[in-house]
């Protein structure tokens, strides 16, 4: 099954962030220490970054690996 850029955005969203919201993570991590929080800002436009430049079949793959090896763990 075939998705698209929003959806991958989406799962890969849950997958890191698991039901946080990435600005309120970020803001956590702020809170914690002003000097992660500018790292965790930095990791969060890299991660765009990279979603949005790298073709949907290849983020796919990603996904789907990342998952099979989460599920292989439980």
């Amino acid at each position: 099954m075939a998705l698209d850029k929003a959806e991958v955005k989406l799962l890969f969203d849950r997958l890191i962030f698991d039901e946080t919201d990435p600005q309120d993570w970020v803001e956590d991590v702020w809170g914690l220490s002003p000097m992660m929080g500018d790292s965790a800002i930095k990791l969060l436009e890299v991660f765009y970054k990279v979603l949005e430049r790298t073709p949907e079949p290849e983020l796919q793959e990603v996904l789907k690996e990342i998952y099979v090896a989460q599920m292989e763990k439980i």
